[in-house]
């Protein structure tokens, strides 16, 4: 299970500048022939390090399974791995000269990073060479595996983010498919006590509210967070200001301080009393994953919910049917002992069928190739095809590879948490402010 890529690129990410491999000897992919295809199987044996993310029983059940298959096809090459291991314990490690052969992360935010720095290899010469042909992957997964023309790492898993909605609570109305929509039937189902206080909110717009994150959001509108050279688009693309006049007109509806009593009350994210399971909240934004977490609840596991894509843009109904999506990353670092093998399992693990279907029925995440999300062998109904079908959608978007990403992230959100509030009496002037904060760090970090 991952979490959104803000809260966990927040506890993990490092200000990477320069990285110094301690084993200058360690070879390199494309550093001399290797084989490929079915000559892989002359590869010399090898015990190849891993370290990834997993850290619950099941999750890293259903990695070891997926290596299983691997080890199977190549029995000369042994895989020890290391669970919870993130993204800063993996940086140090390169730094140190002390990389595994191959590192997983939950998070898009550093590969940008990492491909700049060289920390993680480049795989475009061994994927040419094997004749991977990237096209089984949905465009946007190839956008956040790589960086200005490096492939450094490439997708495992994906998270894809659409709306959840309590059938009971919706009296048979059906999912908004705009906002205008959103909005009449967030008034709609709202329910508030003689005090005026919220017992039962319709959608929470607040951007501190569990997955309301800009980026998450940002899909409904198209909004942009680049320019073409780098810079920030956040204060000039009107898409933004769309999405915080109409989130703030309905923060005013509910009172702001009403909205913050009652976000404040709600139960923990993670945890049993979330309020969707509770009926306290009629439709929520969140990814795939929560399907297997209401199926794990053995409260929430009755209710009757239905899934949809994010609602968009009273004008842009192109858009409707895409979202926003990440995932999990995987690659070989510098300084990897057995770079040619770990290669093949980075392979393996990214473009077998069989491997990324057992992976995504266990972990309920979306698969990233499209063999796997059509496969007869994937696990799914109509709550999880949802997701599949987000994934696949040629208007889903990411957050666009960024050497700042982490600090662009941060310096929107403070910002929002403002708006919000009311405390921005300018909005064209405040995200002015907020391009200027991004440029600068740019600046800084000689990009």
């Amino acid at each position: 299970m991952r979490y959104s890529p803000l809260v966990v690129a927040g506890l993990t990410a490092l200000a990477l500048t320069a990285c110094t491999a301690g084993k200058e000897a360690a070879p390199s992919l494309g550093a001399r022939p290797r084989p490929s295809g079915s000559a892989s199987q002359a590869l010399p044996a090898a015990t190849l390090t891993l370290w990834h993310g997993f850290s619950t029983g099941p999750e890293v059940k259903a990695f070891e399974d997926a290596i299983a298959g691997f080890t199977k096809k190549f029995p000369q090459i042994t895989v020890k791995t290391v669970k919870n291991v993130q993204d800063d314990q993996i940086t140090q490690a390169i730094r140190g000269g002390k990389a595994p052969d191959v590192a997983a992360s939950f998070t898009t935010d550093n590969v940008a990073q990492w491909c700049r720095s060289g920390s993680f290899q480049d795989l475009t010469p061994v994927i040419e060479q094997d004749g991977i042909d990237l096209s089984v992957l949905p465009e946007v997964a190839r956008a956040y595996t790589g960086f200005a023309g490096k492939r450094c790492t490439m997708p495992l898993l994906a998270d894809a983010y659409g709306l959840y909605y309590n059938k009971a609570l919706m009296k048979g109305s059906a999912p908004p498919r705009t906002l205008s929509e959103l909005t009449a039937l967030t008034k709609k189902l709202t329910v508030r006590d003689a005090n005026g206080d919220i017992k039962v909110a319709g959608f929470v717009p607040s951007f501190q509210y569990y997955e309301n994150t800009p980026a998450h959001l940002g899909p409904m509108v198209g909004a942009r967070w680049l320019n073409d050279d780098g810079t920030s688009a956040i204060g000039s693309d009107p898409a933004w200001k769309e999405l915080l006049r109409w989130q703030k007109e309905l923060v005013d509806w509910y009172g702001y301080d009403k909205l913050e009593k009652f976000r404040k009350g709600l139960g923990d994210e993670w945890g049993a009393e979330h309020p969707f399971y509770a009926g306290k909240v009629a439709m929520v934004v969140d990814g795939e994953w929560r399907n297997a977490m209401i199926a794990g609840d053995p409260k929430a596991k009755a209710m009757d919910y239905g899934t949809a894509p994010v609602p968009v843009a009273d004008a842009r109904p192109d858009l409707y049917g895409g979202g926003f999506t990440a995932g999990t990353v995987i690659g070989v670092p510098k300084g990897a002992q057995h770079p040619q093998q770990a290669w093949e399992l980075v392979k393996y693990l990214t473009t077998d069928t069989d491997s990324l279907v057992t992976l995504s029925n266990a972990l309920r995440n979306v698969p990233t190739t499209k063999a796997a999300m059509e496969s007869p062998k994937l696990t799914k109904d109509a709550n999880f095809q949802t997701f599949l079908d987000i994934f696949a959608h040629p208007k889903t978007s990411t957050l666009p590879s960024a050497v700042n990403s982490v600090f662009n992230q941060e310096a929107f959100a403070t910002f929002l948490t403002r708006w919000e509030k009311g405390a921005v009496p300018d909005l064209d002037a405040g995200l002015k402010a907020v391009d200027k904060q991004i440029d600068d760090k740019l600046k800084l970090s000689g990009s």
